[in-house]
């Protein structure tokens, strides 16, 4: 057996020996991609011929030896200007206390009960390069989001600290505008104050479509509204459009870096109409990365609970998404690699709704109990995420769904792992634990629970669909159904 030898202070191994290196994907919890390199010495020897020294590292500061191509590691940084991969851990940084006025200029740096109060200490950190922004106990009434930018910590005091929305009013357009106009007519303006967050919607005048368009009013003379921002969409008669003082409660665009924890959002769910996730929930990210909530309670949204579109390395853990008319937390389309964990998901349509193109993503640890539909559903180029050891607990149809979507050739959730969940109590007489429809591939059904205390009636463990590709199903447990396993797929 040849193994590896140290000389001169570094490790050789056998000509033609190999060295494994492993990046997780997606089975047993994790595929491993083994990637094979060259040797060590077979690097030597290639460092000798370009270098034509021979040498294979160099000594860096106190003797360390770097091997070809590797760089020397950070140690005790310092501030560099631009540089925000490597920083000192500093003992003191940035803080702004949010209070309401009740509480006395001693006790908070600025005092207000409105969602301006906390913007203005969001924008006062992060122009000073990012920091914390606490909000002390209080209920704090919001008229618009707060929008959060990169590198902010807002932090609350958990039950104490409780944000919540405006009703909202609904008014319709008396005038046409056009997609370059920043203003809008109302019929009747009188509801609606600059500063205020709306919604536009109406029927799109060229393809018959949904348009919707954010904003927020800057100015106001009688019932003519300025808009922060263009329309970029034509809002004429003919389509019905209307403006509502619609918002989510917390928000952010193209920016990354934010920790929202400790806090309680709450929706005002039945003074408000609906608005959907694709646009807004007690929390909305659009175009964002490594942004993590953490302990929040986001409940009463005409919406969602947390919503994020197209972001990546999202964490939501140990959150509470309660009694929303939508969804508890909707990984949006395209997210890459989110964490959903250790959360109770309760009362909402769905507890986790993956959307469109989720793929990498793992939830783990999750509670999803009286969710109206479904515990978890998931679909549309939804790929390799692993759902584990979740309690999907009295779903009012489906447990877990795999869905169909429509059209395309390859728009199905594959290779996705269902591992050690237990899922109790499933829809009504014809309720089903696991769903799996469609044409998805690569499906792992691992040792799960599928448990019905209620009676068999007519339900269903595990239903597998005519058209549905390879699905291994390996120790799951499944009890007091009227079918255990329903496979309808053609066999040879």
């Amino acid at each position: 057996m040849n193994l590896p030898v140290q000389r001169n202070g570094l490790r050789a191994e056998p000509l033609g020996g190999t060295r494994e290196t492993r990046t997780p994907t997606v089975e047993d919890g994790r595929i491993w991609e083994i990637r094979r390199q060259p040797s060590l010495r077979l690097t030597r020897r290639r460092a000798f011929l370009q270098s034509g020294l021979g040498l294979l590292g160099v000594a860096v500061g106190g003797g360390t030896r770097l091997c070809t191509g590797q760089k020397p590691p950070v140690t005790g940084s310092t501030a560099i200007d631009g540089d925000d991969a490597h920083q000192p851990n500093w003992a003191h940084g940035v803080t702004m206390t949010v209070g309401p006025t009740t509480l006395g200029s001693d006790k908070a740096d600025l005092l207000g009960d409105s969602d301006k109060v906390i913007q203005a200490a969001v924008d006062y950190v992060a122009r000073l390069g990012g920091g914390t922004v606490q909000v002390l106990p209080g209920t704090y009434l919001f008229r618009n989001a707060v929008h959060l930018p990169s590198r902010i910590r807002l932090l609350g005091s958990g039950a104490d600290t409780v944000l919540s929305k405006s009703p909202s009013n609904t008014v319709e357009l008396s005038d046409d505008s056009d997609w370059y106009d920043q203003e809008i007519t109302l019929k009747d303006a009188a509801g609606f104050r600059v500063g205020d967050g709306v919604v536009l919607q109406g029927k799109n005048p060229h393809h018959g479509g949904r348009t919707v368009i954010k904003r927020t009013l800057v100015a106001k003379s009688g019932n003519r509204l300025k808009l922060n921002d263009g329309l970029r969409e034509n809002l004429w008669l003919q389509g019905k459009p209307t403006c509502s003082s619609l918002f989510p409660l917390l928000t952010s665009e193209c920016h990354s870096d934010i920790l929202i924890e400790n806090i309680t959002l709450d929706g005002n769910k039945g003074a408000n109409e609906n608005l959907n996730g694709n646009y807004a929930g007690c929390i909305f990210f659009q175009d964002c990365n490594r942004c993590t909530m953490r302990k929040v309670e986001a409940r009463n949204y005409n919406g969602d609970g947390i919503s994020f579109q197209v972001c990546h390395d999202v964490i939501v853990e140990d959150c509470f998404c309660h009694d929303n008319a939508n969804l508890g937390v909707h990984p949006g389309s395209g997210s890459q690699r989110p964490v959903i964990r250790n959360n109770r998901l309760v009362r909402n349509a769905i507890g986790i709704f993956w959307c469109w193109g989720v793929r990498y993503g793992l939830a783990e640890g999750n509670h999803m109990d009286a969710n109206r539909d479904y515990g978890t559903s998931i679909g549309h180029r939804d790929t390799d995420n692993v759902i584990r050891d979740n309690q999907i607990t009295n779903s009012g149809k489906v447990g877990v769904l795999f869905r169909q979507p429509s059209g395309g050739q390859n728009f199905w959730p594959n290779r996705n792992l269902l591992e050690r969940n237990r899922i109790v109590n499933s829809g009504g007489n014809d309720g089903i634990g696991i769903d799996v429809m469609g044409h998805p591939r690569g499906i792992r059904i691992v040792g799960n629970q599928l448990i019905e205390k209620r009676g068999p009636a007519k339900r269903i463990g595990i239903r597998i669909g005519l058209d549905v590709g390879s699905v291994t199903l390996t120790d799951n447990r499944v009890e007091g159904f009227s079918v255990d396993v329903l496979d309808r797929r053609k066999r040879g």
